[in-house]
């Protein structure tokens, strides 16, 4: 397995530290480390096999090799493929909620840390990634939806514009809330997002001009 470590992590680290949070960031990552094995062992108990495992500034990431066979089994216009991608998607946050719902309900305790902050913590991971952009899981999940429903193609013009919509509508609230709260913070992770959904545009018109070009090959 592939091991990827993406630089920007330091930058967070630097910005963290300035600001004195960067024991919040420790803990947030503890979270999301455990938010990706959620991904890992779905992958593993689907039959994927890790590819790449990659440190990213908000966690880390696991690409899995994809079982040729999976694309025999369609489900309308996708495949079985479309169903586990799902699977995995939803798994990381399922964790997070799960671990919300045991320190909820039961007096476990973690070092030092107040319960009510792994609680929230949790809660937070599990929901932002489940924000419909692509390739957060929500976006991963959505994707996979509209693939089944609507097509291949379809479904990278539809998440792709509401990324762009989502991104919109959390840069403005997330303005208010930099405003109010003073964090500095979300204005970094903003700007990170920004940066994922640029970058998926980027990718999306390649792909739109190759159809592009294969269409008029074909006619």
């Amino acid at each position: 397995m592939q091991i990827k470590i993406n630089l920007k992590i330091f930058i967070f680290i630097i910005i963290f530290i300035v600001t004195r949070q960067i024991e919040i960031y420790g803990i947030l990552m503890l979270f999301a480390f455990l938010h990706e094995i959620g991904h890992l062992l779905a992958g593993l108990i689907l039959g994927f096999k890790p590819q790449t495992l990659s440190l990213n500034p908000l966690g880390l990431a696991i690409k899995f090799k994809i079982d040729l066979e999976d694309y025999n089994h369609k489900i309308n216009k996708a495949n079985i493929l479309a169903l586990k991608k799902i699977i995995i998607a939803f798994s990381g946050p399922a964790v997070n909620f799960i671990i919300a719902i045991l320190f909820f309900v039961s007096n476990f305790r973690l070092g030092g840390i107040k319960n009510e902050f792994i609680i929230y913590s949790n809660i937070l991971i599990g929901l932002f990634n489940l924000i419909p952009i692509y390739p957060l899981d929500g976006g991963r999940i959505l994707k996979e939806i509209i693939h089944i429903f609507k097509g291949l193609n379809e479904s990278y013009t539809y998440i792709n514009f509401i990324s762009n919509a989502s991104i919109i509508m959390l840069t403005i609230f997330s303005s208010i809330g930099i405003f109010y709260l003073k964090n500095i913070a979300i204005l970094f992770i903003i700007c990170y997002l920004w940066y994922l959904v640029i970058n998926e545009n980027r990718l999306y018109n390649q792909r739109m001009k190759m159809i592009e070009i294969i269409n008029r090959y074909i006619e």
